[in-house]
């Protein structure tokens, strides 16, 4: 028994001597390769990647940091797999075979994997296009939300209830971005009838500049919301539409601060938000 251990022990002695270093080597190496080659990525998209007019540098940063997971979990995927089998070589496994093998079973899924490429290729070019990255807000179709996480496979969203979507880039037929380069305040408000439109309209206008004048607002609004024309004759109502711009996702914020001092307004004016009316007739006997 114990000359049993002993030329086990002596094996791995033996095979540690022989093939340890290399193990070590190669993953050492492989750690080097990696650092060095997040830092190749990291300034090659940096270097290359031009600024799009009227694009901010915080909007162009978010889009070369995009680019810059992506490539890097890329080449690191890569790397790790030729690492893993050159360590597997060490351990005294034939890799040629398991290539060959690969080779077969790709063969054999290559029909069901035509879902994976479509959603790699589209996923290319939705980030080289620019279409949105991590930190925009998008609509994927009908489904909205901050983007979190973004791979060449699928983009991962969490919408305002917190829930969380991975959205295969292959299934997106519309990508809705709504803070890229400027947003928009965009609000219907519905007066009375008997109101002087005029009057609302200058109301409205000096409420806008006035929320474009507040230091709170003023670096969100590019330009004040104003009073832009009657939308509709409603049931109860003739809704007016206001417009603004504002920088990227600012304006629910700012849409809801207008909201508030147009109210506010409103009460100090008499300026009357109507609300729905039915009036019942009862027939006579």
């Amino acid at each position: 028994m114990e000359d049993i251990i002993d030329k086990i022990v002596d094996f791995i002695i033996s095979w540690g001597i022989s093939h340890g270093p290399r193990i070590i080597g190669i993953l050492v190496f492989g750690w080097i390769i990696h650092k060095v080659s997040h830092r190749v990525v990291e300034g090659t998209v940096r270097k290359l990647v031009t600024c799009e007019e009227g694009s901010s540098k915080e909007a162009e940063e978010k889009r070369e940091n995009t680019l810059i997971r992506i490539f890097h979990m890329t080449v690191a995927t890569v790397l790790w797999v030729i690492m893993g089998m050159l360590v597997l070589s060490e351990f005294g496994l034939d890799i040629a075979p398991l290539l060959a093998a690969a080779g077969l079973v790709g063969v054999a899924v290559g029909f069901g994997a035509q879902y994976l490429i479509r959603d790699v290729i589209t996923g290319f070019f939705l980030i080289m296009e620019n279409q949105f990255r991590i930190g925009d807000v998008v609509c994927l179709d009908d489904t909205c939300g901050s983007v979190e996480d973004i791979t060449l496979r699928l983009a991962v969203l969490r919408d305002l209830d917190g829930a969380v979507h991975h959205i295969p880039h292959g299934s997106v037929s519309k990508v809705s971005n709504l803070s890229k380069k400027m947003a928009r305040v965009n609000l219907d408000i519905g007066v009375s009838y008997d109101a002087d439109i005029e009057k609302v309209e200058e109301v409205v206008n000096r409420v806008g500049v006035e929320l474009a004048a507040d230091p709170k607002f003023s670096e969100m609004i590019t330009k004040p919301p104003q009073f832009l024309r009657i939308n509709n004759f409603g049931d109860s109502s003739v809704d007016i539409k206001i417009l603004g711009d504002t920088q990227p996702l600012k304006q629910w914020e700012v849409t809801g601060e207008l909201r508030k001092r147009i109210k506010i307004a409103f009460d100090k004016e008499g300026i009357e938000i109507p609300f729905p009316q039915r009036v019942m007739h009862q027939a006579k006997k």
